[in-house]
């Protein structure tokens, strides 16, 4: 009956050292109001400077995307009032943005789709309001003001909660391959806004929209968009309208609430910044980013299928992160067997790395470590089963897969006349579940194994006790 409708407005906060304007440090987690200076602060008679990077970092991005980029564009002060703006404007972008017109691919189970971007433009950060919840106080922090932000502003061509995560996620993934930001949600230096309407199915009018705010996790933006959608259906199944406005989402009861009147950009009165000359980019600066570009993840993605023959969720996986990619790559290179590495990297690793709350670059076991346990696995020195308590060991000590199987006597037991002795010893024990077995309980099979590992303490080659046992109970 309804289709809803997508578009996301995500800001990135740029890896510069120094704010887009000025000279102050863009460093995270200093005291209040230490990173300031008359210009970030708006005092007047203050002229600013564009920083250069904050340039090549969007650049970057503009054509990592497919953008066209702009060989002019104008920085446009945008005006409101709120108390974290010191200037009562903010310097953006607007009719004349770096970069417009570029798309990127997102997939979702297993289907491709192509998301526009409308535009991507550079401008400053504003400050940030603390609010006292015993007193009717409020207090100012404009260390974040002037930090640079790279907004990319996508077209409405999504359609699912689930869309618009894979979008972010892969908006984010090529922001960190870039090395442009570090995209932390929790710092907010990666932030979104989502613009959501919903039309009746095969309507050419685009619904009314709202704008949702408060989004700091992919988890957040999924669960606020179905929400909204829900939302609004419900309010036109009623017979009411939806009115333009922003609305704020509310992690804790699951819901958006009405925050304040969507505005129009008319209502910000934009105009071309008076201090600030025109940006003029050249085919030589568009050729040298183009040229400096890494391999991004859907590049990445489709060598690891192409090159290691590695399923294509394997290699979605392991490309999300380019130091994810990079420890594969490390410890195939010690290891030359692709699949069994991505398989210990997407499970052991990646269980341990949650678990310890620590990211693949911090990760207990090196990739050196984990290629020298899959060599002990693959010589068949250890079982998969001891591998993994091997692997846990690792994690805990430091010490090599090598050291641990020699120091614990963890080796595994490949003698095939001490294992036969057992798999006799566990058949003579339990003869009611051998008759039941050979009339047809097959699904026994396992009972019988694990009994042989028992008496063994995992060490027994499972190979060697599943041939075995098959002689026997035939």
């Amino acid at each position: 009956m309804f289709e809803s409708v997508i578009g996301l407005e995500v800001h990135a906060q740029l890896k510069t050292r120094t704010k887009i304007f000025c000279g102050c440090s863009t460093v995270f987690g200093a005291p209040p109001n230490t990173h300031t200076c008359p210009v970030c602060l708006g005092m007047p008679g203050v002229l600013p400077v564009l920083n250069k990077k904050v340039v090549d970092y969007t650049l970057k991005m503009a054509v990592a995307t497919h953008c066209t980029v702009n060989h002019k564009s104008r920085f446009a002060r945008k005006n409101y009032f709120y108390p974290d703006l010191p200037k009562g404007y903010q310097i953006s972008q607007y009719e004349l943005p770096i970069a417009e017109h570029g798309h990127i691919h997102i997939e979702l189970d297993g289907r491709k789709k192509r998301i526009g971007i409308t535009r991507i433009h550079m401008e400053e950060d504003a400050g940030k309001l603390t609010h006292d919840t015993h007193r009717p106080v409020s207090r100012v922090d404009l260390n974040r003001a002037g930090v640079p932000l790279m907004e990319i502003v996508s077209e409405p061509d999504m359609h699912t909660p689930e869309e618009a995560g894979a979008y972010l996620r892969h908006l984010r993934a090529i922001v960190r391959y870039l090395d442009v930001s570090d995209g932390n949600l929790e710092e907010g230096s990666f932030r979104c806004d989502a613009n959501v309407s919903i039309m009746p199915t095969g309507a050419d009018t685009l619904g009314t929209r709202t704008e949702l705010k408060n989004l700091n996790s992919f988890k957040h933006v999924e669960k606020a968009i179905a929400f909204e959608v829900s939302r609004q259906k419900e309010i036109l199944l009623e017979g009411g309208k939806v009115i333009q406005e922003t609305r704020l989402w509310d992690p804790a009861k699951n819901r958006t609430f009405s925050m304040r009147g969507k505005e129009d950009a008319h209502d910000y009165r934009y105009f071309p910044d008076p201090d600030l000359l025109p940006l003029v980019i050249d085919d030589e600066w568009v050729a040298s980013t183009r040229k400096s570009l890494p391999e991004l993840p859907e590049q990445k993605k489709t060598r690891f299928i192409e090159s290691y023959g590695l399923p294509p969720y394997d290699a979605g996986v392991l490309s999300t992160s380019r130091e994810l990619a990079d420890f594969f790559e490390a410890c195939v290179k010690l290891f030359p067997k692709p699949k069994p590495v991505s398989n210990w990297i997407m499970g052991p690793l990646q269980g341990l790395l949650n678990t310890t709350g620590k990211s693949i670059t911090g990760s207990p076991v090196s990739h050196a470590a984990l290629a020298g346990l899959l060599k002990l696995e693959d010589d068949g020195v250890v079982s998969n089963k001891i591998a993994k308590t091997v692997f846990d060991e690792m994690a805990v000590s430091g010490d090599s897969a090598k050291s641990i199987v020699e120091k614990k006597g963890l080796v595994q037991v490949t003698d095939v006349s001490a294992i036969a002795e057992i798999v006799d010893t566990v058949l003579g024990r339990n003869p009611k579940e051998v008759e039941a077995f050979k009339n047809g309980k097959t699904k026994l099979m396992g009972f019988f194994v694990g009994q042989v590992m028992r008496e063994t303490r995992g060490k027994a080659d499972p190979k060697i006790v599943n041939q075995l046992l098959n002689k026997k109970l035939s």
